[in-house]
């Protein structure tokens, strides 16, 4: 286990490259800087576009869901890097308990699903965006020509800004976690006002009968989607070692974001059913659908630019936590030669993972084009987002399942400043019992294609076939890098 690095080592690292190339990364990232990442990490319009499409009944999923998976979630990841601030989050944690293969499984599985995640996010960025020319906008969220070029546009704004430096892409972030809560504080405002000033009645009626959820097929397959939206807190983690006094840092940015998000999601959700019926949402872009609806009937379009404008930015700073954030996972498994070497190089300029950051985009890239082909926009959507799940949820059983094997160590009781879980070992437990709970039931029901898919038995084919070789294409690198390792073994 490599002990963290404190911010004088980093410094005196990178005067030397050859020793430790994590010694040249700059711990730049400070409490607002966290809780800002996060915001932009795991807050998503998208998100609450699909609760809406959903119904009433999505208010009661998103408090069970935050009570139930994204607390337990957020107390599991505030005691392990608490315990363990070092770069690679998962990765490193899934390694110390159970080895080396089990930690690589565990951190490509989390790097290879942003291929997956950034063309499901793209496309519904892009589709947001539309609304900043008005009720214009509405057609050109279905047109695949302008998703596929405004997707372009987004990852390469966000790749570029990441690999010039931590200190300039944060500010990507940052202004992407005020400019994703903005919009989504304005569609309550527009919807309140809507409401009073208009007389009418809400869209959606809120009552006991609607608000409960029905278990049928169409809740049931919607629900994985749900539980992706309250994930994304471990992925600041991953840049451990370039915050600065992450025992303090952490906790109080995880926790206080947390509850953000979890408030926001409720209050979104109500106020886009209030304007628009649940049948008519679209499930990509209907916060902006609302807006839109909401401020031309007040006779302030404006606003509706405004929103789209903001989360245009939002949706950018999204894309760059993931890009900030996943890349140092490949980077430390590159440094560990499980990976190739050039994935552990770090920019001599800028230092910071650029080759890593390259491939991802690249990949995402031809991802987006090929899940474009038979598939209508909705449809390519729901595949991503399924694929995403599935190949995300398999990481985050090993992360539930290192907190259990890591709480049995002696240093849990030991170890400065580390906020634990409350309730020793059985604490751990409920809290990792509950969140393997959900994602494991995410992965299954996930497989479950949506009513409006072209061919269901090709969407269930290409969920499979993806989750599958991406799996297999990590294992055959891993075994790569063993052998490798070996052979530098027996020539020393």
């Amino acid at each position: 286990m490599t002990s963290p690095v404190t911010g004088a080592e980093s410094s005196n690292a990178g005067t030397n490259p050859s020793v430790n190339p994590k010694g040249q990364l700059r711990r730049v990232l400070g409490f607002w800087d966290l809780l800002l990442f996060n915001v932009a990490a795991v807050l998503g319009p998208r998100w609450i576009a699909a609760a809406g499409h959903n119904g009433a009944s999505s208010i009661t999923l998103w408090v069970l869901a935050a009570v139930g998976f994204f607390l337990p979630t957020a107390m599991v990841i505030v005691e392990l890097t608490s315990r363990y601030p070092e770069e690679g989050g998962l990765y490193v944690w899934t390694k110390m308990a159970f080895g080396d293969f089990h930690g690589f499984v565990a951190g490509w599985t989390y790097w290879i699903y942003t291929i997956f995640y950034f063309p499901a996010l793209l496309l519904a960025s892009t589709a947001m965006s539309a609304y900043v020319i008005g009720p214009r906008g509405v057609e050109l969220t279905q047109n695949k020509h302008f998703l596929l070029a405004g997707s372009f546009i987004l990852l390469t704004v966000a790749v570029v800004l990441n690999i010039i430096g931590s200190n300039i892409g944060k500010w990507l972030q940052n202004a992407g976690g005020v400019s994703t809560y903005l919009p989504l504080l304005i569609l309550a405002v527009v919807a309140f006002t809507y409401l009073r000033t208009t007389g009418q009645h809400s869209a959606t009626v809120f009552s006991r009968a609607t608000i409960i959820p029905h278990w049928d097929w169409g809740t049931v397959n919607f629900w994985p989607q749900l539980a992706f939206g309250l994930t994304g807190l471990e992925i600041c983690t991953m840049m451990s070692e370039e915050v600065k006094d992450p025992r303090r840092n952490f906790p109080r940015a995880i926790f206080g974001s947390g509850a953000l998000i979890a408030v926001i999601y409720v209050i979104g959700t109500i106020a886009v059913l209030s304007m628009v019926p649940a049948d008519q949402v679209d499930p990509k872009s209907g916060v902006f659908q609302a807006i839109t609806m909401g401020s031309v009937a007040l006779k302030i379009g404006f606003v509706g630019v405004i929103a789209a404008i903001l989360v245009s930015i939002g949706n950018a700073g999204g894309v760059g936590t993931t890009v900030a954030g996943v890349s140092r996972l490949p980077f430390v498994a590159g440094i560990d030669h499980y990976m190739p070497a050039a994935f552990g190089k770090v920019h001599p300029k800028w230092r910071t993972p650029y080759v890593a950051i390259l491939v991802q985009a690249a990949i995402s890239i031809f991802v987006l084009i090929a899940t474009q082909i038979n598939e209508t926009a909705n449809s390519a959507y729901q595949i991503l987002v399924d694929a995403t799940t599935i190949v995300y949820f398999i990481s985050l059983i090993y992360m539930y399942a290192a907190a259990i094997r890591l709480a049995y160590r002696k240093d849990r009781t030991t170890t400065p400043n580390a906020v634990l879980i409350p309730g020793g070992v059985v604490g751990v437990w409920i809290a990792s019992l509950l969140g393997l709970f959900v994602v494991i039931a995410g992965i299954v029901l996930s497989f479950i294609p949506p009513a409006e898919s072209a061919d269901k038995v090709l969407f269930v084919a290409k969920l499979v076939i993806g989750t599958v070789a991406s799996v297999a294409l990590g294992l055959i690198l891993y075994y790569r890098g063993v052998r490798s390792k070996s052979r530098a073994a027996a020539a020393e």
